[in-house]
């Protein structure tokens, strides 16, 4: 019985560790080339926040930079109701360039950052696996040097999210506004 248990409880961490894997990294990763402003133009989550709260989503603006550690500073400011609400994270460089770690202190979860694709001057494509007490999802990013992206982009990103084995309807391409734009400059 124990035995069996643990064969079970291996193999389930072996899953995660190829899951892990699986996600690729940008060959060649640039972070200075990454830093600067964003739009975020796409989210897909198999998450039950996500699911929830996806008909409220709209596009946001994202601030990224280095820190003097290598690290990258992520501040994120999006409408939530009548307000702008602007949430600040320190992603941690791990030992393979593009690939970052964050453990939200609100929630506990552990966060395993990709920047899967990126041309820095265009899109930036970002893959996540989250890991928290109740569960795992996955998460997926297109970001935009501006409020739209080409039908090829947006196609990619839902591509890419479809191979990570989110369904469609959870897939959002987020609705565009000029609400808390200019909060984020």
């Amino acid at each position: 019985m124990q035995a069996t248990l643990l064969s079970i409880l291996g193999l389930a961490l072996l899953g995660t560790l190829h899951a892990q894997d699986s996600i690729p990294v940008q060959t060649d990763f640039q972070q200075d080339k990454l830093t600067g402003k964003w739009y975020s133009i796409g989210l897909a989550s198999n998450s039950n926040w996500f699911k929830e709260k996806k008909h409220l989503m709209k596009m946001c603006t994202t601030i990224i930079s280095s820190t003097e550690e290598g690290n990258l500073e992520v501040s994120s400011t999006y409408p939530k109701g009548d307000q702008c609400v602007t949430r600040n994270s320190l992603y941690t460089k791990t030992e393979q360039p593009g690939r970052f770690s964050y453990t939200s202190p609100r929630w506990g979860s552990k966060h395993n950052i990709h920047v899967v694709d990126t041309n820095y001057e265009e899109y930036a494509l970002v893959a996540t696996q989250i890991s928290k007490s109740t569960g795992s999802s996955t998460m997926v990013l297109l970001y935009s040097r501006t409020k739209e992206l080409s039908p090829e982009r947006l196609e990619m990103f839902t591509q890419f999210s479809r191979e990570q084995g989110l369904t469609d309807d959870e897939i959002l391409i987020l609705p565009q506004t000029d609400k808390c734009m200019a909060d984020a400059a």
